[in-house]
C-alpha cells in the first residue's frame, strides 16, 4: 500500500485548500484513513479520519465546522476540504491509511496560512 498527499499551499487567512489522499493498494473494510498534521515545535495531533466501511468520520474539536473529510471509493481517495483556515492550521499534514491492522503513512503535505 503506497499514501501520496497532495493539494498543499499557502493561502491568506480565512481562504480554503483542499488536500487529496491518494492510496495505491487496497484498504479493507475494516480499515481507516485519516489526516494527521505537525506544527513546528509542536505534537503530531488526528486532525480529521473517515472509516472506510460506512464513511463515519471524527474530527479533532479546533477543525470541527471548517474541514469536512469524505472519500471516493471508486477512486481510493480521501479528501480534507478546509475552509476558514487560520495561520494555527500551518502545519505539514499527513494522510495515514490503516487497513489490516496495519498503517501506511504519506510523505507529508505543507500547509501555510499566512495572517
Amino acid at each position: 500500500v503506497t499514501v501520496v498527499e497532495s493539494g498543499g499551499g499557502l493561502v491568506q487567512a480565512g481562504g480554503s485548500l483542499r488536500l487529496s489522499c491518494e492510496v495505491f493498494g487496497r484498504i479493507f473494510n475494516s480499515g481507516a484513513v485519516g489526516w494527521f498534521r505537525r506544527a513546528p515545535g509542536k505534537e503530531r495531533e488526528t486532525v480529521a479520519a473517515i472509516m472506510w466501511r460506512d464513511s463515519t468520520t471524527y474530527y479533532t474539536d479546533s477543525v470541527k465546522g471548517r474541514f469536512t473529510i469524505s472519500r471516493d471509493g471508486a477512486k481510493n481517495t480521501v479528501y480534507l476540504q478546509m475552509n476558514s483556515l487560520k495561520p494555527e492550521d500551518t502545519a505539514v499534514y499527513y494522510c495515514k491509511a490503516q487497513s489490516v491492522g496495519k498503517d501506511y503513512w504519506g510523505q507529508g503535505t505543507q500547509v501555510t496560512v499566512s495572517s
